[in-house]
């Protein structure tokens, strides 16, 4: 089976994480609402991912909620030391399942709380600031009050290292002057690149960029050029699309989800899988 080391590193503040990593959001139940069906199998496939090198784990409390933090916790505390686990704060459910934003510096301070004592730790490795903009795509806000609520954590020694999702360039700037980013997490992949400026600035700066939605989201992507070209390879469509992320840029690591062994098996072999120069010129012109 494949080794999740062998899609290289990158570093995410103080530490170096191999690029192909796991994201928990579907670990919880349908809608990530809820238990999973099956916790036992939740459970399988977080012990399954560590055992075959992943070693950056993506979630956040407001997965459940708190259901996956607390299925991470009974899969893999005591934690390893190399595991990085990175959370997110600034959203809450409801009672109907529906996705609200927690933005205030109390309800940021309660999820940070809420994320150590679900996933059983005395400080967060990475807490990304989830600034809402328009649900899955980033608005033009100012974060300066609640990036500033996650530093003054930071200097109380609850977090070590601070992250941003779905926000615009100049909100990471905005961030950046009030503390350090280690990484960020937007919405990119193969058919939605609205980041290309924001990926090459924040190489140019050594820090990590997170595509969420790797596979198109909801939605998963479509295009015959990525059907055509993973005929060729002999690959699966979604193996071609997380590759080509790997070398789309070499400060990009991977978090696809899954609640399957199985399927989480067939994404660890997209580490290894090299596409030939003329192939990505096909795949980067999708878009």
């Amino acid at each position: 089976m494949s080794h999740a080391s062998h899609a290289g590193t990158v570093r995410i503040g103080d530490r170096n994480v191999n690029r192909m990593g796991y994201g928990a959001m579907q670990l919880a139940g349908p809608g990530v609402f809820g238990p999973p069906k099956d916790p036992k199998a939740a459970i399988a496939v977080l012990r399954e991912a560590v055992a075959f090198g992943v070693n950056h784990i993506d979630t956040s409390d407001f997965y459940g909620p708190h259901i996956t933090n607390q299925l991470i916790r009974e899969a893999l505390h005591p934690y390893a030391d190399d595991l990085t686990i990175v959370t997110k704060v600034g959203a809450r459910r409801g009672d109907d399942a529906s996705w609200s934003p927690a933005q205030s510096p109390a309800e940021l301070v309660q999820a940070v709380h809420d994320n150590l004592r679900n996933l059983g730790l005395d400080v967060l490795e990475v807490v990304n600031l989830r600034a809402w903009g328009n649900m899955h795509s980033p608005g033009e806000e100012s974060i300066t009050e609640q990036f500033t609520a996650l530093a003054e954590l930071q200097q109380q020694g609850l977090i070590r290292h601070l992250g941003l999702s779905n926000v615009s360039a100049a909100q990471v700037k905005q961030a950046q002057g009030i503390g350090k980013v280690v990484c960020v997490q937007n919405h990119y992949n193969l058919s939605h690149r609205d980041d290309e400026q924001l990926i090459a600035e924040l190489r140019g700066q050594g820090i990590a960029y997170v595509p969420f939605f790797p596979l198109g989201g909801f939605t998963p992507l479509q295009s015959d050029v990525l059907a055509n070209v993973a005929r060729g390879l002999g690959a699966s469509q979604l193996n071609v699309a997380l590759a080509w992320l790997l070398q789309r840029s070499p400060n990009i690591l991977l978090i696809p989800g899954t609640s399957s062994v199985a399927h989480l098996r067939e994404n660890l072999t997209a580490s290894e899988l090299k596409i030939p120069p003329e192939v990505l010129a096909q795949l980067d012109a999708v878009a």
